[in-house]
């Protein structure tokens, strides 16, 4: 077992004080949840989780028991953005054939609703336990060997998904079927001309390698879209267990290889240049953590997916992050929100394209040698 020197419950996912402009009616809500919810007493008291870019969680504690409550974030959103609902309604339905969701115990919709916060939200139970953001929490300490293990478990949990047929989770209807992978390529590319300020990259030569190097969809399963290490929740007794999968905004149905090359982009390896380590927001970087390449073969052979080359799906990868990245940074640029984490994200999404272009002159090189 791993060390630690405190006692479990320290080491579990705490919020924090609720940051300047993203408060919520206080009121508005208990009475909303006692509304809902049976057994609630007591005036709540209302905290916000640290991290985040879009959709925004806050732990709402009242005497006996936490409850979460999401909600999209402020500010001028697109319209077909931060669906809480959609969200919600996956997860509940996910519950039966992924037992790491987290329960949803209430949903409002401004539209059919008095409003109560002035947004669509949603309220699901708190998974208690770790959550390994950029850094495992003080306390907790893992060898090596313990440090795969984590990491292979909670790839697991990802090939598990991936594993779901459609149809098994009441979710057949969630996606659109063949053709995702153009989808993605067109539709990522279009938001990252939408979303493009001047200061930003143009990312032309990326955009149109993707395009001219798709591969046809491989299958067609329920995937994440943002699966990382701090979007999985750690049983504080048994680190090793991971008891909960959280942040299924952009949950869908698609190519599971796309989802994978999705989560690379967030793989921050020790031996990474310091730009990359920059951004790093998970704990890839110890020692034990598999690399990207183990990490595509432990997924390949654990599943039967058989491709030539992984390197369309990595860059896809990192393109797509440079566009959420950028898209945020546009609402920054244009005074839609103030919070000044967003100032630089211009930078890492400039990075990106040099990221994609060394892989994709990487891949010239190979089919030149061939």
């Amino acid at each position: 077992m791993p060390s630690s020197d405190q006692n479990s419950s320290n080491l579990l996912d705490q919020p924090t004080e609720i940051r300047s402009g993203e408060s919520i009616d206080k009121d508005a809500v208990d009475q909303y949840l006692k509304a809902h919810i049976e057994g609630l007493t007591g005036e709540p008291e209302i905290k916000q989780f640290p991290g985040g870019a879009s959709n925004l969680t806050y732990m709402v504690s009242y005497s006996d028991r936490d409850v979460i409550l999401r909600r999209p974030p402020f500010g001028t959103i697109a319209k077909s953005a931060h669906d809480m609902l959609r969200e919600a309604r996956v997860i509940d339905s996910l519950k039966t054939a992924y037992p790491y969701v987290p329960e949803i115990l209430a949903i409002h919709s401004e539209a059919e609703h008095t409003s109560v916060i002035g947004c669509d939200f949603y309220v699901m139970e708190r998974l208690k336990g770790i959550i390994p953001r950029q850094d495992l929490p003080k306390g907790l300490t893992l060898n090596e060997t313990e440090t795969r293990t984590l990491c292979t478990n909670v790839i697991d949990k990802l090939i598990e998904l991936h594993s779901i047929e459609p149809e098994d989770a009441g979710l057949s209807s969630l996606g659109k079927g063949e053709g995702y992978v153009a989808r993605q390529i067109k539709g990522w590319s279009d938001r990252y001309r939408k979303a493009v300020t001047p200061d930003a990259s143009g990312f032309k030569e990326v955009m149109q390698w993707l395009d001219q190097n798709q591969p046809e969809d491989i299958a067609n399963r329920v995937i994440h879209n943002d699966f990382r290490f701090d979007n999985v929740v750690l049983d504080p007794d048994n680190p090793f267990n991971v008891v909960g999968v959280l942040d299924w905004e952009m949950a869908t149905l698609g190519d599971p290889l796309m989802d994978l090359g999705n989560s690379l982009a967030y793989w921050v390896e020790a031996q990474d240049d310091p730009q990359m380590q920059f951004m790093r927001r998970q704990p890839t970087h110890l020692k034990g953590m598999l690399t990207r390449q183990e990490v595509i073969n432990y997924y390949l052979e654990k599943t039967g997916f058989k491709v030539d080359s992984f390197d369309f799906y990595e860059i896809y990868g990192l393109f797509r992050l440079a566009v959420i990245i950028q898209q945020i940074y546009y609402r920054f640029y244009h005074g839609q929100t103030q919070d000044k984490r967003f100032a630089s994200f211009v930078h890492a999404a400039n990075y990106l394209e040099q990221r994609c272009m060394k892989l994709i002159s990487k891949r010239s090189l190979k089919e030149e040698t061939i």
